[in-house]
């Protein structure tokens, strides 16, 4: 019998994106785009093997992620909370790749920052 711990698995991860996003619930930040770091982290499902020519459909293109967390947010929508950025971004993942198997934002509200802390949420949500 195989147990969670013995599962192998492999994990997408793409960290530290700076993105102007449009979010927050107060009148200072409900007409810029605040800046935001967003790590994002793809559960797949893995190959039996990785040989040398394993061809890329057999993982995902890391690129995409970056994708999902950049270009793929609308920039003329206004986003209330940053779970709302996270979950388009999981949201926008799922639909990219069925082999995708869980994904994990990390949003950083870098204007929040006075001494250097990292303040924000992370969410994690398994396919459905």
């Amino acid at each position: 019998m195989v147990t969670a711990e013995q599962e192998d698995f492999l994990v997408l991860e793409v960290d530290d994106l700076h993105v102007d996003v449009l979010t927050g619930i107060y009148s200072e930040e409900t007409h810029l785009p605040q800046p935001l770091r967003i790590s994002v982290r793809a559960l797949l499902d893995v190959a039996d093997h990785y040989q040398p020519d394993t061809p890329l459909s057999r993982s995902k293109n890391y690129m995409d992620l970056k994708h999902a967390a950049t270009d793929a947010l609308p920039r003329d929508c206004h986003f209330t909370l940053i779970e709302a950025v996270a979950d388009h971004i999981i949201d926008t993942i799922f639909l990219q790749d069925s082999s995708v198997r869980h994904v994990r934002v990390k949003i950083v509200k870098l204007a929040l920052s006075e001494r250097g802390e990292s303040i924000g949420i992370t969410l994690g949500r398994w396919r459905r």
